[in-house]
This record gives structure tokens, C-alpha cells and sequence, in this order.
């Protein structure tokens, strides 16, 4: 088995302060403090996502996704390197084991962006490691030998920056593995950078197995042209299509604004499935909402889109100890346990009879 290349991104992705000075997305006076953001955490902006920054708009959503700032090197002493715990759940390198029926499979640590409030940026870049041929048959042997293991959730890095022959390598060999239902891809390429999505790289994703592939998008500008036609090549070949998103202060922590990105994604035929609240990784406090506004904003959707649209409002507790659902609650007991309390979309309280025996 031969070492997991990764697809190497081309010149006009921009990777240094200097670029984003040229490229005009940046004054000429903030590129020393953004060589010293630099420094710490790897830039990666595609053309794509480049093409829909606004330079003149000063609270343009994309630019605050993609572009560093010199907030980032604010840490909190609450803020962790491993927010979310990976280290603490990870028998073998590459797998992570957190819940008893799936595991997270990490081939590399490469992105086609660098997202300024990714949980994983001390450990992703440029120099993250992809895991070497021995580490990946580990990887592959100890899932092959937890038959406990129902799902396997391929991200990194993002998977889909693997050269299609490799991907459809893991493909074949987790499709091979008797126990396994699901093998999960998440994956931001189909949004920046579009053109990835050949068919080449669509024929690696063919599976017996239950395949889904869960496309991260934060803002509905994403969604382009180029990237919807990229999705309809993945619907057209038959895969199961989730959509995930973080709750981002200042791109989309307003019920409109999701509005409009849940619905669009369903439109493209891709179910929301999690709206993540930020993670405590460092430099990201300035990203990060109260739960509170979080779950205002999940109250106020419940009469804006259906359940179609709806994603589950959920936070990754630290330390590894796994995802919580932190939704808005629409029911509550009376004081003297004689009825529930239910409040509809409108704000309506409603009384229901409790089930008796």
C-alpha cells in the first residue's frame, strides 16, 4: 500500500499575506500583522471563494470566513489546541473512537481552505501529516477488528483533497469491512473549490454501503452556480447528500440569513443535518455566539422553514465527551404535573393532557 497523496493545491489559491495584498482583498498596511497571523495558522483561500469576497464591504461574510485577522492570536484561557478532544479518543493514529458504534477516519490533514474558526487549526496546514502506508493499514485493521463499528466518518483535513485512485482506494476497502453500514465523507471542496467534483472523483464515492456526503457551507453566497452544478453531480450519481454548518457571528447568526442557506440546500437536494455552535479552539472567541442567541435563532427558524430545512442545534462538548443537542426546548410540564405546555411557531402556548397508565 502506497503513501495517501493529496491533491496539491494550484497557484491561484492564496496562501500568503502578501497574495491577499495583491489579489486586493487586503490593504497594504495590514500585511505585517497578517504575516504575523501567518505565522501561527496556515491561509488557504480558493479562487472561487476569493472571486466572492466584497473588498469594500468591511463585514462581507465570506472575507470574515476566510481572510486571518489579528484577533485570532487572542486565546482564552478556556480555549483549547484539541477543543473537542480528539487526542483523548484515539486508539490508533488516524482513528478517532469517541461513540461506541462509529469512528472518525483522518488520512490527512490538507484543506482547500482554511477556515479562520476550524476546531482543528493547530493541527491542520500545509504540514499537517497524511497518515503513511502503515499507519493507514492500522487505521483500516482496527475498525476491521471493532465489529461494534457500524459507521465510519471520513474527514481531516477534507477528504476529498485525496487523488481519486486513493480515495476509491479507502472506498473499496471500508465498503470491504462486513460490520460497517455508513461510511460518512465530510467535506467543503464541492462549495470552493467545484471543479474538483469530476467524474472521476465521483465514481471513487460508489459504495454498496450506506454513503453520505456532508458538504460544510456557512453563508447561501456560497452556494454558486459552479458549486450547485457540482452537487447535481453528486445527486445524479445516487449519494446521499447532508449539509452541515457553524453558527458564525457576523456571517450567519441571523434567522434570515440561515433562511436562506437551508433553503437553498434543500432546493440542491441536500438535508441539513448539523448546525454546530462554535468550538472553544483558540484564537476563534470573536466567531463564537452565546448559546442563548443560538437558540433564539433555532426558536425563530421553527415558523420561518420546514423540517426539511431544520438542522439539530448541537455542541461538542470539550474533552471529547461527544455531541449535545442545545435546540430550544417548545415543552414544558405544568408546576402541578397535571399538563404539558407547548408553545407553537407563532408563540401560542398550548395545553396537552400528560399520557396516563
Amino acid at each position: 500500500m502506497s503513501a495517501v497523496p493529496v491533491r496539491p493545491i494550484t497557484a491561484p489559491t492564496l496562501r500568503r499575506p502578501a497574495e491577499l495584498v495583491e489579489a486586493g482583498l487586503v490593504p497594504p498596511e495590514q500585511l505585517a500583522e497578517l504575516e504575523r497571523v501567518a505565522a501561527r495558522y496556515a491561509i488557504a483561500i480558493t479562487p472561487a471563494m476569493a472571486a466572492l469576497i466584497d473588498p469594500n464591504d468591511p463585514a462581507d461574510p465570506i472575507a470574515r470566513q476566510f481572510i486571518p485577522t489579528l484577533a485570532e492570536l487572542e486565546h482564552l484561557p478556556q480555549e483549547s489546541a484539541d477543543p473537542i478532544g480528539d487526542h483523548r479518543h484515539m486508539p490508533v493514529k488516524g482513528i478517532v473512537h469517541r461513540y461506541p458504534d462509529r469512528v472518525l477516519l483522518k488520512p490527512s490533514h490538507v484543506c482547500p481552505v482554511y477556515c479562520r474558526f476550524c476546531f482543528r487549526r493547530e493541527m491542520v496546514g500545509p504540514g499537517g501529516e497524511a497518515l503513511s502506508p502503515d499507519e493507514l493499514a492500522a487505521a483500516y485493521a482496527y475498525i476491521g477488528d471493532h465489529p461494534e463499528i457500524f459507521e465510519v466518518v471520513v474527514t481531516g483535513g477534507d477528504p476529498l483533497m485525496l487523488s481519486s485512485r486513493r480515495l476509491a482506494d479507502m472506498v473499496a476497502i471500508l465498503s470491504a469491512i462486513p460490520h460497517l453500514g455508513v461510511i460518512r465523507i465530510h467535506s467543503r471542496v464541492p462549495i470552493v473549490d467545484p471543479g474538483r467534483v469530476d467524474a472521476a472523483l465521483v465514481a471513487a464515492l460508489e459504495s454498496e454501503k450506506g454513503l453520505f456526503v456532508v458538504l460544510h457551507a456557512d453563508h447561501p453566497r456560497e452556494l454558486t452556480a459552479e458549486a450547485a452544478a457540482a452537487i447535481r453531480r453528486l445527486n445524479r450519481a445516487g449519494l446521499a447528500l447532508l449539509g452541515q454548518s457553524m453558527l458564525i457571528k457576523g456571517v450567519n447568526d441571523d434567522p434570515a440569513t440561515l433562511e436562506q442557506l437551508l433553503r437553498r440546500l434543500v432546493s440542491l437536494r441536500v438535508k441539513p443535518y448539523y448546525l454546530h455552535h462554535g468550538d472553544l479552539a483558540p484564537g476563534t472567541a470573536h466567531f463564537r455566539t452565546t448559546i442563548e442567541a443560538g437558540q433564539a435563532i433555532i426558536a425563530d427558524l421553527q415558523g420561518r422553514v420546514s423540517g426539511l430545512c431544520q438542522p439539530s442545534y448541537v455542541l461538542d462538548l470539550p474533552g471529547g465527551w461527544g455531541k449535545v443537542p442545545i435546540g430550544p426546548s417548545f415543552l414544558e410540564r405544568t408546576k402541578d404535573g397535571e399538563a404539558w405546555l407547548l408553545t407553537d411557531f407563532r408563540g401560542v402556548v398550548h395545553r396537552y393532557p400528560p399520557l396516563t397508565d
